[in-house]
């Protein structure tokens, strides 16, 4: 056996379903798991067969069940915390969380250490959604808030940082609830706004506008059960038009000043996909120039793995692809990118076995469930 196929899955489903409640497993949980040990079969056994598929299979999901469980009843403790914390006091009347992120910013900190910590401090997000957002290993980060607590320990706080520290960090944090771990998006706007009231500067603006473009978009974002619904296939009508109007007016009043930043190019890109009436119709040259901008700006990674994106949409799935060769496949989401990518190209084989090992590295469990899904699609096409 070299690949695992449509009807031998199909054989052994239920026969591991049924191991798993009978040792104790909820039939939904048990499916979830099942679910999950298919998608480590699918990137696994190809090279490596085991001679046992049902006993492999088992082993794997119960490993999966359990780890979810557990998971499960953390947060549930978590949750039992926050319900026994007493009643806030009444309030003053004056919020000073802005206050505080340009604090955290402080002087004595470099930039990257200085988004950590308000993160961390401020923010509410845990050291591992930190050190993802920073595309590092969560020890790394773990030392890094360490090491700027140490720093700050022993400094008086009347010092702000800069702007462009916070803007960062307020990005991070809006960027942390899009995703739908933590529900942060409401405040990350809210303090964007009273930054941009309290500041003329059109990298403030460029961060609102780039805010509002993409939150205008959230609802369309997933279907009624919970699943992602990609940009392409997302229900316009559902998107807030008034919302995009308005980021859109603001970012073009940021562009007119003439001192373009990475945030209004960012939202220059995003404007270009809310203005498209049609996902056919979207300005994918122009899109590629904007990211081109982004390089020149950023030189980072994960702007050079979107633009290839582009390039792919623009130019053809031939060139996307080959701008992608010249980034690490470490980077996140990598896999993702080559799977849609060759799928476009008409290598659909490919296209299901990148898609498999895209979903068993995805960061979250939306969007591992709608990698599997792409490919199971492609598998099933693939057997017809």
């Amino acid at each position: 056996m070299t690949q695992p196929n449509e009807a031998l899955i199909r054989s052994l489903t239920p026969g591991v379903l049924g191991v798993l409640v009978r040792r104790g497993a909820d039939f939904a949980a048990a499916e979830d798991a099942v679910q999950d040990a298919l998608v480590e079969a699918l990137r696994v056994w190809p090279a490596d067969p085991p001679r046992d598929a049902k006993g492999w299979l088992v082993t794997v999901a119960w490993r999966k069940f359990l780890d979810a469980r557990r998971a499960d009843t953390a947060r549930r403790r978590r949750e039992d915390v926050v319900d026994e914390e007493p009643a806030a006091g009444p309030a003053t009347g004056v919020d000073d969380t802005l206050q505080l992120y340009f604090l955290c910013a402080h002087p004595s900190l470099t930039p990257s250490s200085a988004v950590a910590l308000t993160l961390r401090a401020v923010g509410g997000l845990t050291t591992r959604q930190i050190a993802q957002a920073y595309l590092v290993p969560e020890a790394t980060m773990a030392q890094r808030i360490s090491r700027a607590k140490r720093t700050v320990s022993d400094v008086r706080f009347d010092q702000p940082g800069d702007v462009a520290t916070v803007l960062r960090v307020l990005y991070l944090v809006f960027n942390e609830g899009y995703s739908g771990d933590v529900d942060l998006v409401a405040e990350a706007i809210r303090l964007t706004r009273q930054l941009a009231a309290a500041i003329d500067h059109p990298e403030v603006a460029g961060l609102l506008a780039l805010m509002l473009l993409h939150h205008a978009r959230r609802a369309a974002r997933t279907a009624p059960d919970g699943s992602l619904v990609p940009l392409a296939e997302q229900d316009r009508a559902r998107w807030d038009t008034a919302t995009i109007a308005e980021g859109i007016e603001i970012l073009q009043t940021a562009l007119a000043r003439d001192r373009l930043g990475e945030f209004q190019a960012q939202a220059a890109i995003a404007a270009l996909h809310a203005d498209a009436p049609t996902a056919g119709e979207t300005d994918w040259v122009q899109i590629v120039e904007w990211y081109d901008e982004l390089v020149r700006l950023t030189d980072s990674p994960v702007v050079r793995l979107n633009r290839a994106v582009a390039v792919g949409e623009a130019d053809g799935p031939q060139a996307g692809l080959a701008a992608l060769a010249e980034l690490d496949p470490a980077l996140p989401r990598h896999t993702a990118v080559a799977a849609h990518l060759h799928e476009h190209a008409g290598d659909v084989a490919t296209a299901a076995r990148l898609y498999a090992e895209a979903a068993a590295k995805a960061p979250n469990l939306a969007e591992r469930d709608h990698l599997t899904r792409q490919a199971a699609r492609l598998h099933h096409a693939g057997d017809c």
